[in-house]
């Protein structure tokens, strides 16, 4: 039995909000489950010096948790004067898994960032910022594309990402921090609708996974992906 009495295969509920800011190019507030994560996107018209003249466009994003997210209040990064090894490598893997589902091209000279910033957390948060960016960065390129900034969308297909674990020996969907702080494997699956892999993080915290066990957690992210495309599908009203 899991903690929270759900099914191996099911996710927490899902509920993604858009249009939460009002001066964002692109916004949504994505739940899952006790996990919040606030997603905005905003449009630059200009490219960093190392792009310039590259002929495509860039995405990129940036990530944090808010000082009470979790059951202790931790310190703003910024009062520290330097982000933290986990934020850094969290925000690079929201920024390229978005860029794998891009035509960097059809952006033209223009860039979007991405900000996800978690309200609570209580696993997943990484995942659903990942959903919730998706989402912000297609109201985004829809605004760009009424301005004639664009000619063609070139968000490509859908994005989602949810974790899989091995948690009591069984594989299970969507792990929350009761199952993940005492789960034997943990990985994130980024994938697109298509079915195309962007990413894949597995860990074996206690004891190696085998072969069978990684496709067993492959399955079931595909499983909670697609009900994760439907609601973004729900909130972009597509």
């Amino acid at each position: 039995m899991r903690p929270s009495g759900r099914a191996a295969d099911e996710l927490r509920s899902v509920s993604i909000t858009t249009d939460v800011m009002k001066n964002a190019d692109g916004s949504c507030l994505i739940k899952c489950g006790d996990t919040h994560v606030l997603c905005s996107a905003t449009v630059e018209t200009k490219l960093p010096p190392w792009l310039r003249n590259a002929g495509h466009g860039w995405i990129t994003a940036e990530y944090g948790m808010l000082p009470c997210a979790t059951n202790t209040r931790s310190q703003r990064e910024a009062a520290k004067g330097r982000q933290s090894g986990r934020t850094q490598e969290i925000q690079r893997l929201i920024g390229r898994s978005l860029r794998a589902a891009c035509d960097l091209t059809a952006l033209g000279e223009a860039q979007i960032r991405i900000d996800c910033d978690v309200i609570q957390a209580d696993g997943g948060t990484r995942t659903a910022a990942i959903t919730g960016a998706w989402v912000a960065a297609c109201q985004a390129t829809v605004a760009m594309k009424k301005l004639s900034l664009i000619k063609a969308l070139p968000l490509k297909v859908p994005l989602a990402a949810v974790s899989c674990g091995i948690y009591k020996g069984t594989p299970v969907l969507d792990l929350d921090y009761a199952e993940d702080s005492q789960a034997d494997t943990d990985a994130n699956f980024v994938l697109n609708s298509e079915g195309g892999l962007i990413e894949i993080q597995g860990t074996a915290e206690k004891t190696p996974f085998s072969d069978t066990q990684l496709l067993d957690l492959l399955q079931l992210a595909k499983k909670g992906c697609e009900a994760l495309f439907a609601a973004q599908k729900a909130a972009l009203e597509i």
